[in-house]
């Protein structure tokens, strides 16, 4: 295995200079660190992170907490995960990704041992036992996701209450009186899962205002089951002329239960959706809908979090709770009703 004594003789200098070259703990000549920087690439040096720590105080690593919960859509948390860990690796940090299902045990053992030099967390609940192991952390924290209480930390997400209102206000102007929110899985709810409240409630208060019959049910977050939840919901409310779709396994669903209903978007039925314009990509979803810009998310979080970590202004400067405005991207699955629906 190549060590930096190996570099330190190719580069014709002492180890403590390469060192020095590569730590920045000691200013040396621009010639000098060249000759350093072309040993370490033509040998593929990569310093020990361990001996880093030890010289630098810094792993160069981000802790990253996050789940894959049975009733949530996996393909949507590999989103916020790729945009976290994407960010972070341009900006010269590696990725520790952290999920055992105790989290704030697993918090405090990465922060306490000095595994990281700060922390990402994702699944954030209302009221999360994390939150408190981090605030206590010499390390700072990150979250995407709002908790009840975001007090000492770095908060981004979408407005979720915003994008409620959006969704309902849309399909209102067009003229639907009857429409169905298809939401994430109760469990989501009990487990503290706040952005489903937020963008329901908000969604509930528009249809009041505008005078529209909003009918909300918790579909489930797997085929087949959650094919079946939509065609229970839509036997029941046969008035309905439009859905809003805060769910992604449902979302994935949809084009299948409305093509054996024999409906069509959105002639038939207008659709809007929340997710991201990649998964829609992915899963070929022909849906309007709110961009949930989980790549962005995870790109201000980490941002802000290497910001605290390498900066004196950094750490002394007030937490922020940072919003991204949701945004309608239009794919044409929205119209007025049938007529005689409305």
């Amino acid at each position: 295995m190549t060590t930096i004594g190996d570099v330190a003789r190719l580069a014709g200098v002492s180890r403590s200079t390469a060192s020095n070259v590569l730590s920045g703990k000691k200013s040396t000549s621009s010639e000098i660190q060249e000759r350093v920087r072309r040993a370490v690439e033509e040998l593929g040096y990569t310093p020990n992170a361990g001996a880093r720590a030890l010289a630098t105080a810094q792993t160069q690593v981000i802790g990253l907490l996050a789940q894959f919960f049975e009733d949530e859509f996996a393909p949507a948390m590999l989103q916020y995960i790729l945009g976290v860990s994407n960010t972070a690796r341009e900006l010269g940090y590696d990725i520790l990704l952290v999920s055992e299902p105790d989290g704030a045990r697993a918090l405090k053992r990465i922060t306490d041992s000095r595994m990281v030099d700060g922390v990402v967390l994702l699944n954030v609940a209302d009221r999360d036992d994390r939150l408190e192991v981090l605030r206590a952390a010499e390390q700072p924290g990150a979250l995407v996701g709002l908790p009840a209480d975001p007090r000492h930390l770095d908060v981004f997400d979408l407005d979720f209450a915003e994008a409620g209102r959006l969704m309902l206000e849309h399909l209102a102007r067009l003229g639907h009186r009857e429409l169905l929110l298809v939401s994430q899985p109760e469990h989501v709810v009990e487990r503290g899962g706040a952005y489903v409240w937020r963008l329901a409630d908000a969604a509930a208060e528009e249809a009041e205002l505008r005078d529209v019959r909003l009918h909300a049910i918790f579909g489930s977050s797997h085929q087949p089951d959650v094919g079946r939840d939509l065609h229970a919901a839509l036997d029941a409310h046969p008035g309905v002329t439009g859905l809003l779709v805060n769910n992604e396994a449902a979302a994935a669903a949809l084009p299948t239960v409305l093509r054996e209903r024999g409906l069509s978007s959105p002639q038939d039925m207008s659709v809007i959706g929340r997710y991201s314009d990649e998964f829609a990509r992915t899963f070929s979803l022909p849906f309007s809908s709110i961009e949930s810009a989980p790549d962005r998310l995870g790109q201000m979080a980490v941002r802000q979090l290497v910001r605290r970590i390498e900066s004196a202004a950094g750490r002394t400067e007030p937490h922020v709770v940072r919003f991204i405005s949701p945004e309608l991207v239009d794919r044409g699955s929205t119209a007025a009703p049938p007529t005689g629906a409305r």
